[in-house]
């Protein structure tokens, strides 16, 4: 079976055969990306079902996995999340007029303030969380659980490799 990657290091390979033993990495990285779009497109589609954005689930699941009190400092929360600083202050304006977060100021300095999830904001998160890994399952359907873990074992080394390790 062939894929539009197959057919794009194809063509490539019959323009430019002096180039075909490089082209190697785009049989990963050209699926990495596509693969990404697909996974924008569906959290896109499974927030939108459920009345949020992408971003808010994120932030819910940001919050709800830091552990009780649910809570993290602006800086803390951008390193643990997959939201860009840009975008944080509306979003989370936003998320505050629904109910779902809060703003609390630290009160040994007044310069530091938290985002705290609401009780409603947790039980959102708690309630989306299921439905979230059921809808990852059925995205990686095609695969068995070892297959599974070994990809995201390879595509671990790689983000490293790369100097993607903003948790640590």
């Amino acid at each position: 079976m062939s894929d539009v990657v197959d057919v794009m290091v194809g063509q490539w390979a019959e323009q430019r055969p002096e180039l075909a033993d490089g082209m190697w990495p785009l049989q990963l990285l050209s699926r990495v990306q596509r693969m990404g779009q697909i996974l924008t497109k569906e959290i896109k589609a499974f927030a939108a079902e459920r009345g949020l954005e992408q971003a808010e689930v994120d932030v819910l699941f940001t919050l709800r996995r830091s552990g009780p009190p649910y809570a993290l400092t602006a800086g803390a929360f951008l390193k643990a999340s997959m939201v860009t600083s840009g975008a944080i202050t509306n979003r989370i304006d936003r998320m505050e007029a629904k109910g779902l977060v809060e703003r609390i100021r630290d009160t040994a300095d007044r310069r530091t303030v938290r985002i705290s999830l609401t009780d409603r904001g947790l039980q959102l998160a708690d309630d989306l969380i299921a439905d979230h890994l059921v809808n990852y399952a059925r995205i990686c359907e095609a695969l068995d659980r070892d297959e599974c873990e070994q990809a995201g074992a390879t595509l671990r080394k790689l983000l490293e490799a790369q100097g993607d390790t903003s948790l640590a």
